[in-house]
């Protein structure tokens, strides 16, 4: 876990020592050429792709790209490791398998993109767009802070926490103040996942894990929770009206602050 933070600090120039283990954007300006600029245009993205292939896959690690428009690319297997994709526009890409870890997203157009299976440890994607995107399968530690995924799919993705390797604190998503309307999440661990305030209406929750997930002042309104296990989550202010299979949800006598629950 050390080395994987020291090298994102690393192509950002400053301390390791200032920056906490998710959460790097208070430390950095956002509007410096380092976070805006693209060192390449679409075109040269296009001829990497072009001499890639399974075996060696396109690599634009720590390379400048916020910006540019690479909708609609195949990118598949791709590795952005620790790049700036600031504003970048990825609608329709395709990044099943890319390795996304450490990479900088903040306020990217990833609507309707694919990212099965792809990689997104500790990214920071801020107000990020994934609306109608699939992540199936995917690895999210990411701050995906206000960010919209209305309509998005995380089915089997993991977003929740790996209590076995959390020596520079707690990874794991963070989706406060995201919009999740309609999201599928079934299947998904979404454990020790910080979704305070996060609007969840009508999202599919069926057999996903919520242990321990922070859902302060969140909106679930005609969720579905058929299996879904509520065993430690806080409750604290968040709406439950009218969910669907609340009979049929794990631990829910288990959650924290059910009493403060806002029911009707």
């Amino acid at each position: 876990m050390k080395r994987v933070i020291a090298t994102a600090l690393l192509y950002l120039a400053i301390p390791a020592t200032v920056a906490p283990a998710q959460d790097m954007t208070r430390y950095i300006d956002m509007s410096s050429p380092d976070m805006t600029s693209a060192e390449m245009t679409r075109g040269d993205v296009e001829a990497a792709l072009h001499t890639s292939n399974a075996a060696t896959p396109a690599d634009f690690t720590g390379k400048k790209l916020s910006g540019l428009d690479l909708s609609g690319l195949d990118l598949s297997g791709a590795i952005f490791r620790a790049a700036r994709l600031n504003r970048t526009k990825l609608a329709g890409a395709k990044l099943d398998r890319a390795v996304l870890d450490q990479a900088w997203l903040a306020e990217a157009d990833l609507t309707g993109a694919s990212l099965k299976g792809a990689t997104l440890f500790a990214s920071q994607m801020p107000r990020a767009r994934l609306d109608g995107a699939d992540l199936s399968g995917a690895r999210v530690a990411a701050d995906l802070s206000d960010a919209s995924l209305v309509g998005a799919s995380i089915e089997g993705a993991h977003l929740g926490a790996d209590m076995r390797n959390q020596s520079m604190g707690l990874m794991r998503a963070v989706l406060k103040s995201a919009n999740l309307d309609r999201l599928n999440a079934r299947g998904a661990d979404l454990s020790r996942v910080d979704l305070e305030f996060a609007s969840l209406k009508q999202a599919d929750l069926t057999g996903a894990s919520l242990k321990g997930a922070q859902l302060g002042g969140a909106n679930l309104t005609g969720v579905t929770v058929i299996d879904t296990d509520f065993d430690g989550a806080d409750l604290t202010s968040a709406k439950l009206i009218d969910p669907i299979g609340l009979e049929r949800a794990k631990n829910f006598d288990h959650a924290r602050n059910r009493e403060r629950l806002i029911r009707e």
